[in-house]
């Protein structure tokens, strides 16, 4: 039981560090002097990181041993969150405090992921997995609790105590019992660390700046263009077509080696793409939640932070009910079954959430309904998701696909953060420029100014703001104050739609979710070839 307890702790923390960002903002502005182009890059660099090096976590784990990664990255975890508590300026606060956070959870989550097979069998192991999406769940509470130190005690001392905190990890990891591992004559795939972290780098941070610095047409944010267009979309092609030179490269490394920084099994076994599907899905859907309903809930309908916390209790306790009860009362739930339902009822939560917005503001009872169905769709995909994965693939490469799972993740909730918040906030800007340009009533030459305006998600009256250097009447500020709140409304629906769309779509790969352990695939395959001898015979 105590070593689940360690790994549920890690997985926490690693949230929590999350939340506490999340409710630092304010205080960064004050005693930092943070910009909101400074927080969001605070907020970017840690899934950049992490997600950028835990594939290269993964394989570090299976070289080194998963018990010595999983404490490398506690410690690395506590020392970025004692810079970030003590950093003078934001500087250090982004390049050295999240960057060091980063890169500890680049190898402490995929150890996470990588201890279970080889700490757990059977059932015990789906339960364990069970555990550790309701980790999940049980972070619900974080953001409250946090709240209250950095209300009580302020910015420095949250993150100080989640130093401490992951210093208490490092010190319960030695509780973990004794493992049979041996990485020793296994060799370093550099070359693959190095395609793979300048790939998942590049399409990260193009994917996730496509609202800032535009899709096509570069917006006032585009730090250089590509050929006249913006580099958001080149940086993203870039990183996949290095990620492509990956899998090819990783093919020889394996031959030649015997392990590789990302083994073919993982690509050529249908469930383990499906179960890897799952998790990018299951975090994109998480993305979407907290680019869309959180920042309309503030800025819009004027929610306090306190009331959108107990929105993460709604969607928490289920989460952690249906991750944690599935696999322990239903063991012989057909794992397929359990995900499809998670995804439609994912959809239904984002559909909800559609309905649940009004032009200024939302309606609760539809807010906490949409809420509560998320905890469902994410607290049942998280019960098998990893699940499936490990037991389609030989021990080494299950343990070692904790660091891809873990990359899928964030792969997952970058595109959801970034595709839906570019659907939100382009369908907002274009949409108002386009009808201001086709309302009679508002002159060219208040168009021509709004031509170069970039707007952010807010109410009307940060709408106001925006425009109060524009000159125009009164009645031309009253038609666009009305038409900026008409695409506010239209493009929030519109991009939970897609969303809800978006997962839908996972509901494609469900059907290789169908073999329950490695030895069946293996059987299966052995079946094959003898029936193509038999054939060849005849």
């Amino acid at each position: 039981m105590l070593p689940i307890i360690v790994l549920i702790l890690a997985q926490m923390g690693a949230t929590g560090d999350s939340g506490a960002l999340s409710l630092a903002a304010s205080a960064l502005t004050a005693d930092l002097g943070a910009t909101t182009s400074d927080i969001q890059l605070a907020n970017m660099i840690y899934p950049l990181v992490g997600g950028a090096f835990m594939v290269a976590g993964g394989l570090m784990g299976t070289i080194l041993g998963w018990k010595r990664t999983f404490r490398a990255g506690a410690l690395l975890c506590a020392a970025g969150e004692v810079v970030l508590a003590v950093a003078p300026n934001m500087f250090v606060f982004i390049w050295i405090g999240r960057v060091l956070v980063g890169f500890g959870a680049s190898f402490m989550i995929p150890s996470v992921l990588g201890l279970i097979p080889l700490l757990y069998k059977g059932p015990n192991r789906t339960v364990a997995f069970g555990c550790i999406g309701a980790a999940s769940g049980l972070s619900a509470v974080l953001p409250l609790i946090l709240g209250v130190v950095m209300e009580a005690a302020g910015m420095h001392v949250t993150f100080f105590v989640l130093g401490v905190y992951f210093v208490m990890v490092f010190a319960a990891s030695f509780s973990l019992p004794p493992i049979a591992q041996d990485g020793g004559r296994l060799k370093f795939d550099g070359l693959g660390v190095a395609f793979a972290a300048s790939g998942l780098f590049l399409f990260l941070i193009g994917i996730s700046s496509v609202s800032s610095w535009g899709l096509v047409k570069p917006l006032q944010g585009a730090p250089f263009t590509v050929f006249g267009i913006s580099p958001a979309l080149p940086l993203a092609a870039l990183g996949l077509v290095l990620l492509a030179v990956l899998i090819r490269v990783e093919r020889g490394v394996e031959r030649k080696n015997g392990v590789a920084l990302l083994p073919q099994s993982f690509l050529t076994t249908p469930q383990v793409l499906a179960g890897l599907v799952a998790n990018a899905i299951m975090f994109f859907f998480m993305g979407a939640q907290s680019i869309l309903m959180a920042p309309y809930l503030q800025l819009v309908a004027g929610w306090s932070p306190i009331a959108v916390g107990t929105i993460s209790i709604v969607t928490g306790v289920p989460t952690f009910a249906l991750a944690l009860g599935i696999p322990k009362l239903a063991p012989h739930a057909n794992p397929r079954h359990v995900i499809q339902i998670g995804y439609v009822a994912m959809a239904a939560a984002l559909l909800i959430m559609a309905l649940s917005v009004t032009p200024q503001g939302s309606v609760p009872a539809l807010v906490y309904l949409g809420a509560f169905m998320a905890g469902v769709g994410a607290g049942s995909v998280s019960s098998h998701a990893s699940n499936v994965v490990a037991l389609a693939l030989p021990e080494r490469d299950a343990s070692q696909s904790g660091g891809i799972q873990s990359t899928m993740r964030n792969v997952g909730q970058a595109l959801g953060v970034a595709f839906l918040g570019a659907v939100l906030l382009l369908g907002i800007t274009n949409t108002v420029r386009t009808q201001a340009m086709a309302d009679p009533s508002i002159s060219p030459q208040v168009t021509s100014q709004l031509a170069g305006l970039n707007i952010d998600l807010g109410s009307s009256k940060a709408f106001e703001g925006q425009i109060a250097d524009i000159s125009m009447t009164p009645g031309e500020r009253a038609e666009l104050v009305g038409i900026e709140a008409s695409a506010r409304y239209d493009a929030t629906r519109a991009a939970y739609v897609v969303g809800a769309a978006i997962v839908l779509l996972g509901l494609l790969s469900t059907p290789a979710i169908k073999i329950t352990s490695h030895d069946q695939v293996a059987e299966a395959e052995g079946k094959g070839t003898e029936r193509s001898r038999a054939g060849s015979a005849s």
